[in-house]
């Protein structure tokens, strides 16, 4: 079972609120999410999240979010490993069994299927 994580937590820094900021009239997050449902390479994408409305705007673009992620792990100095690791085992504790992980950053507007398939082969 291939799944896709998408890191996507509220508190940006640099740039304040920029997974959800309109990018060519879609919340810029959509992007990524469209293209890993299109590659139809995914039994699941799914966003980690500690923000509500980026839980709204990700369900709407058609990922799950399954678990809302801890406050501990949407800090500046997280590494997105302990992100990923956290999601891995929310999804097992719903009786999801990932042979493959990718993760897809949610502000990739420029992602295409091509570049997801490449990625997976390796």
């Amino acid at each position: 079972m291939n799944i896709a994580i998408i890191p996507a937590r509220g508190g940006s820094t640099r740039i304040k609120n920029k997974n959800f900021k309109y990018f060519f009239g879609k919340p810029i997050i959509s992007y990524s999410i469209t293209t890993a449902l299109n590659s139809n390479l995914f039994s699941e994408v799914i966003v980690s999240t500690d923000n509500e409305k980026l839980i709204y705007v990700s369900k709407k673009a058609g990922a799950k979010v399954f678990f809302k992620r801890p406050n501990y792990l949407s800090k500046n100095n997280i590494p997105v490993i302990d992100v990923v690791s956290h999601a891995i085992k929310e999804l097992k504790k719903n009786n999801f069994e990932p042979t493959n992980v990718c993760c897809i950053f949610p502000v990739s507007p420029l992602l295409t299927k091509e570049m997801l398939i490449k990625g997976l082969r390796y």
